[in-house]
């Protein structure tokens, strides 16, 4: 059985590392706002064991006039388990987070090869790709959630 659970930063660690920070150091696992009393982590759990997270800041970006909004960090699935559905079931449940927070927008800079994924779920790019150093080209993807 699979369930969503919100979970501290350190938590998000043994997903994000491998997922997100393969072969750098364990500290470059931990966000900037990872701590904040406005940030939130979530983790997919199946047989009791982490498979997938997602973190939630709250996090203005000015290419978007709405006043609250929420930008994902740290999605991550671990390899064996990607393809299952569990990204798509936290997103979707950081959607509903975000709408009981009243947050009517959540954008995020995703990783080119993760551009397809929340097309589907029906996210949109805006502006030009970037790079991060040492993660690679990402572009930003929102959703307005007061539209849907």
């Amino acid at each position: 059985m699979k369930i969503i659970k919100q979970i501290s930063a350190l938590d998000t660690f043994p997903v994000r590392h491998p997922v997100l920070r393969n072969g750098k150091p364990i500290e470059s696992c931990q966000f900037e706002g990872d701590n904040l009393k406005s940030t939130i982590h979530f983790g997919l759990f199946e047989s009791d064991k982490i498979q997938a997270v997602i973190s939630l800041f709250e996090a203005k970006n000015v290419q978007f006039v709405i006043e609250k909004q929420h930008q994902i960090r740290g999605m991550a699935v671990l390899a064996q388990h990607q393809k299952k559905g569990f990204g798509e079931m936290l997103i979707l449940n950081a959607e509903h987070y975000c709408v009981q927070q009243q947050s009517n927008l959540i954008w995020f800079n995703a990783r080119q090869e993760a551009v397809g994924f929340y097309k589907k779920m029906g996210y949109s790019t805006v502006g030009l790709p970037f790079n991060i150093e040492g993660v690679g080209e990402h572009v930003v993807m929102f959703k307005n959630l007061a539209a849907n």
